[in-house]
């Protein structure tokens, strides 16, 4: 690994790891999903990418949690294959989040971000439970590396190198 690729993200799988089929590595970007994670990744419903990770801000299981912790910007990651370079091209969008009467409303960050970005946000509450004892009401922690990670191995254990992107074309 170079030095610029410590400065840039970029993550390349083992020398010795020949890159597989495309479809292997859709396979294991779309194994990533499992029903804990407050994340999922599905692929994207329009041309400009491929496959996108998000937290699950807006499902009905998670939002109250969301919600309790208060966040109030979240992100999600496009995913575009670059099967010629056996490259998983990926840049980070992220979002403001408003909450109204409970539920999630997004809109794009008045910022503008789009790059790389790491992010954690945790917390817990005690209140008296259902036992009438004190108790913790819940505890969370998200944390951007969180959703990232699991895609960056996908694409290292399928032999293709993880390329966050900023400026140019996912």
């Amino acid at each position: 690994m170079g030095l610029f690729d410590i400065f840039t993200g970029v993550k390349r799988p083992p020398a010795d790891r020949a890159p597989a089929p495309a479809d292997d590595l859709r396979q294991a970007l779309l194994a990533v999903n499992r029903e804990s994670a407050p994340f999922r990744v599905v692929p994207c419903d329009d041309d400009r990418c491929d496959f996108v990770a998000e937290w699950r801000i807006v499902d009905a299981r998670w939002y109250e949690i969301f919600a309790k912790a208060g966040l109030k910007k979240v992100f999600r990651v496009k995913m575009r294959l670059d099967e010629a370079r056996h490259e998983l091209r990926a840049v980070e969008e992220e979002y403001s989040v408003e909450w109204r009467a409970g539920v999630p409303h997004l809109s794009l960050a008045a910022s503008g971000f789009r790059g790389r970005k790491s992010e954690v946000s945790f917390g817990t509450a005690y209140a008296f439970t259902e036992e009438l004892r004190p108790g913790q009401v819940y505890k969370y922690r998200f944390n951007s590396a969180e959703l990232k990670k699991p895609l960056q191995e996908a694409a290292l254990g399928a032999g293709w190198t993880w390329r966050p992107v900023a400026f140019g074309k996912l």
